[in-house]
């Protein structure tokens, strides 16, 4: 299948070429589109015209993601939209070639005003070439879309949002209550991969990305400075729905490169060290631990906390024994599980049980990675030193 992207350099093309070339990698295998002779014809502003007229020829399937959103001059929309629309499928007929052809349109062709009245044209322009050509047309009219590679300060306020949120540069919220529809660009790019094996969604005239986010605009803000907030905090974000994984996503492409890395708080000792990791609103913290060669750690137990120890270099003994005596009065057996960073294996430390953590190597460090259920309180520690022996 020869497939042409008009706009490939697009926030839509961009994404959508780039899972073009997943596909015929066999990088992507779970969609229908076969991968052999799957091949991509791109084509942009700084594309030759006379590429278009070989890509007009041969291609089984059209993409007109071309278009203008913020021109210097009003009447550069209808150009921009309606007049490639026209040469394109001029061009398709010179050449008798009626394979489907999708246009990206707007929600805004609904309105009255320059962008809305250029969108409308082509659509227009769509719908009278299939009754001309007995063509196959797809018109998606798509509300705001989001997501990675989408140029910020232009035509998404989302992008503009992440990018200055990341940046630490103002924004301006005229009014949070108003209500979005956001698509997020994987599912844009789903959907049109789909398109290609006549699985589209469609409703009258129109084709549709099904999974629509409507969401308040402060709400978007709150989420995206509690993103930016929770990087030095070890917070990670609180992805419980697919917005909000779809937004975590989007704003970290906009992170400029120092803030890609930062910096943990290791607390060091004769022992070896401490280093809390990442701490979570619902469900607790990961820390890695360093023991030193023939080091014992730990010796202590706790009423609520509840931790998973997972060596992952080094060898080593942990130990647990029950808190208090047994109906004999004698202190409860100790329990020994010997850990390796060759074959990982998960102890959980159990409240109420004294536990420790012993380094069994004379040269190695040995490292652990520690999840607890709650995130540590110094107020509250919760932790009560006892020797397991």
């Amino acid at each position: 299948m020869k497939i042409l992207v008009t706009g490939s350099k697009g926030f839509v093309g961009k994404n959508l070429c780039a899972q073009l070339d997943n596909i015929a990698t066999g990088k992507a295998r779970w969609y229908k589109v076969p991968a052999e002779g799957l091949q991509v014809f791109q084509y942009d502003l700084d594309s030759n015209p006379e590429e278009l007229e070989t890509y007009c020829k041969e291609a089984d399937f059209v993409f007109n993601l071309a278009g203008v959103n913020r021109p210097k001059d009003p009447e550069e929309f209808m150009k921009g939209n309606f007049g490639f629309a026209t040469s394109l499928l001029n061009t398709l007929k010179k050449y008798k070639n009626t394979c489907p052809v999708m246009i990206s349109s707007s929600s805004q062709a609904a309105l009255d005003n320059p962008y809305g009245q250029s969108k409308k044209a082509g659509e227009e322009l769509m719908f009278q070439y299939a009754e001309e050509t007995g063509a196959k047309v797809l018109v998606y009219r798509f509300p705001n879309l989001f997501g990675k590679w989408c140029r910020p300060n232009y035509n998404s306020v989302v992008a503009t949002f992440c990018y200055n949120i990341a940046n630490g540069l103002p924004i301006q919220v005229n009014d949070p209550d108003v209500m979005l529809n956001l698509v997020y660009i994987d599912d844009v790019v789903d959907e049109l991969i789909g398109a290609l094996t006549g699985d589209e969604f469609k409703e009258g005239k129109f084709c549709y990305v099904p999974h629509v986010h409507k969401v308040r605009l402060g709400d978007i803000v709150d989420l995206l400075y509690s993103f930016d907030m929770g990087r030095p905090n070890l917070q990670i974000p609180f992805v419980s729905d697919s917005f909000r994984k779809a937004l975590y996503s989007t704003y970290t492409s906009y992170l400029p490169k120092e803030k890609i890395a930062y910096s943990l708080e290791m607390k060091k000792d004769d022992r070896g060290s401490f280093t809390e990791f990442i701490h979570t609103e619902n469900h607790g913290q990961v820390s890695i631990n360093v023991t030193k060669p023939g080091i014992t750690k730990g010796q202590h137990w706790h009423h609520n906390l509840v931790e998973r120890f997972l060596v992952v270099s080094g060898h080593g003994l942990i130990q647990l024994r029950k808190e208090g005596v047994d109906e004999n009065g004698n202190k409860y057996p100790v329990l020994n599980y010997e850990v390796s960073g060759d074959n990982l294996r998960v102890v959980e430390m159990i409240a109420g049980y004294t536990h420790n953590l012993i380094n069994l190597s004379d040269t190695e460090d040995m490292v652990t990675v520690i999840w607890a259920n709650a995130c540590f309180d110094p107020k509250r520690p919760d932790t009560y030193y006892d020797p397991v022996e």
